[in-house]
C-alpha cells in the first residue's frame, strides 16, 4: 500500500506496423522509468502496432507478431519493481480486442478492453475489434486506477464507472492522430471529466504522424 505514485509516461512516436522498432522504444522507454525509479510506466493506445494499423489487422501472422512483441515486452519487466500498463491488440478466444495489459514482474495481472470504439472520420476501430465490457479499476501498488482507452473517455458512462467502482486516479492512453485545432478540445474534454467524476486523470497521447509507415 503507498499513498504515492511515481507515474512515467512515454510520450513517444511508434510507426505503424514497425513491431521491432516500436518494441525497441518500448524497451528503452521501461529502461528509463526504471532508472527513475517509476512505480507505473504507462505507453499510448496500440504502442507496438502503432496507431492505426488499419488492415494490416486482418493479416493473422501481423496480429500474431505483435501479440509476441507484447509478450516479450512483458517477459522484460522480469525482477523489476516499475509496474508497465501496455496497450497492444489482444486475443481472448479468437476474439481480437483493443486492450491494455498491466504487468508486474514478467506476469500480466489484469487485462482491460476499449469499451467505445470510433467508427467517424478516420476511425474504423469497429472493423477490426470487438468492444469490452465497461471496464473495472486495477490495484497497482495498493491505489485503485482506472484505465479508459482514449474513446472511452468521450463517453462519460466508462468513467463514471471507473470512479463509482473506486477508481482513485484514471490513466488514459491514446493514439488520437494529429488535426488541426483539436488540442483545446482534448483539454476541455478531460478537464470536463476530471470535473464530473472527482478524480484527477492524466492523459497520455502519441506525437508523430499517424501515417508514417515503418514497414
Amino acid at each position: 500500500m503507498t499513498n504515492r505514485l511515481r507515474i512515467a509516461l512515454a510520450q513517444l512516436n511508434p510507426k505503424v506496423g514497425a513491431l521491432a522498432d516500436n518494441l525497441a522504444l518500448a524497451k528503452s522507454a521501461l529502461n528509463n522509468a526504471v532508472a527513475a525509479r517509476a512505480d507505473v510506466l504507462m505507453l499510448s493506445e496500440l504502442f507496438l502496432t502503432g496507431y492505426f494499423p488499419d488492415d494490416l489487422l486482418f493479416k493473422p501472422q501481423f496480429v500474431a507478431d505483435a501479440i509476441a512483441a507484447a509478450r516479450e515486452l512483458v517477459a522484460a519487466t522480469k525482477g523489476l519493481q516499475t509496474t508497465l500498463i501496455l496497450p497492444t491488440v489482444w486475443l481472448e478466444q479468437e476474439v481480437l480486442y483493443n486492450a491494455v495489459l498491466v504487468v508486474e514482474d514478467s506476469e500480466i495481472i489484469a487485462t482491460r478492453y476499449k469499451r467505445e470504439l470510433p467508427h467517424t472520420d478516420v476511425f474504423y476501430e469497429r472493423r477490426y475489434f470487438t468492444p469490452g465490457p465497461l471496464p473495472e479499476p486495477v490495484s497497482i501498488k495498493g491505489i485503485s486506477i482506472g484505465i479508459p482507452i482514449c474513446e472511452d473517455i468521450w463517453h462519460p458512462w466508462v468513467s463514471a464507472q471507473l470512479v463509482r467502482l473506486g477508481a482513485e486516479i484514471l490513466l488514459c492512453p491514446n493514439g488520437s492522430p494529429y488535426w488541426t485545432n483539436k488540442q483545446h478540445i482534448r483539454k476541455e474534454l478531460v478537464r470536463a471529466r476530471v470535473a464530473e467524476d472527482g478524480v484527477p486523470m492524466l492523459y497520455l497521447n502519441q506525437v508523430g504522424g499517424q501515417d508514417e509507415p515503418g514497414l
